[in-house]
């Protein structure tokens, strides 16, 4: 049977329905410019830089390296069944449970868009003292271990285009300095693990090592979060032994449902 013809709803809010259309196009068809959004929607350039810097907000759309605007994590969540990031959630969380109770503190896994990083996963510990669930937020990647982690293995020319002074002329405080963060990166692919303190947030340490697919690309960053009275440096040799052996749990179930 035939489909009823839609009709336009009595009060139709154009900028509302620019956007929806725009996330349509992101999700099936890919990467678009802005002078692109602008023409399919017959606007100006402004209007759809700001609709496309609303759906960056709310994670509808990524802009990557090369300033195309690409579908973010809630459309790449609707559009495949199981998508990346949600089986990599489905596959950590039991993970994460364990390591959790293994080393008395809480657990994260998260993924890097850009510049910054998603946190996908998350498991509190059962301590009254604790870090708190980071499930659905979203930081800096150079002010957290995952960040770092995933950072570290970016080539030079692509981490230098991702931190390049024009991307951030309108926040150049959020910039963090490239030769520092080189240097950092450099102890962090030597070490294999990312050591964070106080940096994301004032009070908390934080450390992780990466989760890598089949071909060995690091896919996501695993870690421990904990408050930074309790942090003490003996501890770094077992919990890096913990966080390795529920990364290497991860990665052998994502190998299993691929």
């Amino acid at each position: 049977m035939d489909k009823p013809l839609k009709t336009p709803p009595p009060y139709l809010i154009q900028s509302v329905d620019h956007a929806l259309r725009l996330a349509v196009i992101l999700q099936l068809e890919g990467g678009l410019t802005v002078s692109e959004a602008a023409e399919r929607l017959g606007v100006a350039r402004s209007t759809a830089h700001r609709l496309l810097a609303m759906l960056v907000y709310r994670d509808f759309a990524v802009q990557d390296d090369r300033h195309l605007y690409r579908a973010g994590l809630v459309l790449e969540l609707a559009a495949h069944s199981p998508s990346v990031v949600s089986r990599l959630r489905e596959v950590s969380l039991p993970h994460l449970r364990h390591l959790a109770d293994a080393v008395g503190e809480s657990a994260n896994l998260a993924v890097r868009t850009g510049d910054t990083v998603r946190f996908i996963a998350s498991v509190e510990c059962p301590q009254a003292l604790r870090v708190g669930s980071r499930e659905g937020m979203v930081f800096p990647a150079h002010r957290t271990t995952a960040g770092l982690l995933l950072l570290a293995e970016l080539p030079g020319q692509e981490l230098e285009r991702l931190y390049a002074a024009d991307r951030y002329a309108d926040r150049p405080e959020e910039r963090p300095d490239p030769d520092r963060l080189r240097a950092e990166l450099g102890r962090v692919r030597r070490n294999g693990f990312a050591l964070n303190k106080n940096r994301s947030e004032r009070g908390v340490t934080a450390l992780g090592v990466p989760v890598r697919d089949r071909a060995g690309v690091a896919t996501a960053g695993l870690s421990v979060s904990m408050p930074s009275t309790r942090y003490d440096r003996t501890m770094l040799p077992s919990l890096v032994r913990a966080l390795t052996h529920a990364a290497q749990a991860v990665q052998a179930d994502l190998a299993g449902s691929g």
